[in-house]
């Protein structure tokens, strides 16, 4: 049995329902989906996403990333997208493995593994690699420790850490080495972005946001549109969108009162943004979404 059979026995035998399933091991998650989602949003955090069968598409900002077995998507930054599973069924389900990107771990494998980085221009908050035989290999393992929990303490640490070597050595290792350096511009706008997404319900300056990443107001907008896909306030109102289709869909509140929750002042202009984010009028878009396994995620 070769490593991407095995992820997809192994996982597909700890995921019994759809929907995303935290595991004993910190940091590490699994999904599942029988059937293909409509487009959802969720903010995605520094993570490694390991697709091992079906295919998913998201879509941050203006740009698109599809991708299955063949390429894994990491994350370096906290952020918003809309994320949708394209291809699964009930014979075949997708099947994901979430691992969360350390950062501790990641910096010292930067230091001990340094490489000539002499641009420092901030890679995009989210990137494709391509899924290596010694990529799979270590996830197999990984997973593998879900049936050995006696093991897991030990070894699982040195797995993940194993992972987390091959992304810095893999087709996505310029980003994955600007996010484990603390004085590169994608670490900058990551402090930015963490402000924003504690505070996006008050009112925020472009000023305050700059100083913030210790840029200046043209710098810090330029690389926070090469790293999100987004503008600053477009970046917020995301999160506040995002945030209010929540609340209406898991908290059952009304279009009004979930916008006046995430920082809207005006119920129309709320109305406004959110049928142009989601395509539907808010009370609309949330009859449809409510009864879903994945609305409340």
């Amino acid at each position: 049995m070769d490593s991407l059979q095995k992820l997809v026995q192994i996982i597909g035998r700890h995921t019994p329902m759809d929907g995303i399933h935290p595991t004993p091991i910190p940091g590490v998650s699994l999904v599942r989906s029988c059937t293909p989602t409509v487009p959802m949003p969720v903010v995605y955090e520094p993570t490694l996403c390991l697709i091992v069968q079906g295919r998913k598409r998201v879509t941050a900002g203006a740009t698109t990333y599809i991708y299955d077995a063949a390429n894994y998507l990491v994350a370096s930054v906290d952020i918003p997208v809309m994320g949708a599973v394209i291809e699964a069924s009930e014979e075949m389900p997708y099947l994901c493995l979430v691992v969360d990107l350390d950062m501790p771990t990641l910096s010292d494998l930067a230091l001990r593994y340094p490489a000539d980085d002499k641009d420092r221009a901030p890679a995009a908050g989210i990137q494709l690699g391509e899924t290596t035989p010694a990529l799979l290999d270590a996830a197999a393992r990984l997973v593998g420790l879900l049936d050995a929990p006696d093991d897991a303490a030990e070894l699982a640490p040195l797995t993940v850490r194993e992972i987390l070597y091959r992304l810095l050595t893999g087709s996505s290792s310029a980003m994955v080495r600007q996010v484990a350096r603390a004085d590169s511009r994608l670490s900058q706008i990551a402090k930015a972005i963490v402000w924003l997404r504690s505070h996006y319900r008050e009112a925020c300056r472009i000023d305050d946001l700059a100083d913030i990443a210790g840029m200046s107001r043209s710098t810090f907008h330029a690389h926070f549109k090469a790293v999100t896909g987004t503008s600053p306030l477009e970046f917020r109102t995301h999160l506040r969108l995002q945030e209010a289709r929540r609340l209406m869909v898991a908290e059952a509140l009304d279009a009004a009162g979930a916008g006046y929750r995430v920082g809207y002042e005006s119920p129309s202009q709320f109305s406004r943004d959110y049928a142009r984010f989601f395509g539907l009028p808010p009370a609309k878009d949330a009859s449809r979404l409510r009864g879903s396994a994945w609305a409340p995620a």
